[in-house]
């Protein structure tokens, strides 16, 4: 059966929340947002793309900063409304410079700095 972007279920905005995983390491990365384009996009050029909302414009992750995320597969949940992306991660997958942007754990009931930046 050869896959289709229309059969995904997209909120009012026509975005699809995606969650970015290494695909080495199973260590969740990030959580963005794509609508169709986004995802055909990410699966004809094998660079992850996502809608940015702030921006109101495509984001391939890495295009400014070098930190790439590569395609290994691409994943659709039993609802259809949510992606899972298996990436190659080169570099910080986060904004503040470290590998996840799950980086503040809750432990006992206060905030935990679980991860620093890379320098």
């Amino acid at each position: 059966m050869s896959f289709d972007t229309d059969t995904l279920v997209y909120d009012a905005k026509g975005l699809i929340p995606a969650v970015a995983q290494d695909a080495a390491s199973g260590e969740v990365l990030m959580v963005a947002w794509m609508n169709a384009e986004a995802v055909a996009r990410t699966l004809e050029t094998g660079r992850v793309t996502y809608w940015s909302r702030s921006r109101a414009a495509f984001w391939v992750k890495g295009e400014t900063s070098g930190h790439v995320q590569r395609l290994v597969e691409l994943r659709v949940d039993c609802d259809r409304d949510c992606l899972l992306v298996l990436v190659e991660q080169e570099g910080p997958a986060c904004h503040t410079n470290r590998r996840s942007c799950f980086y503040t754990a809750v432990r006992e009931g206060e905030e935990v700095v679980i991860s620093e930046p890379i320098a």
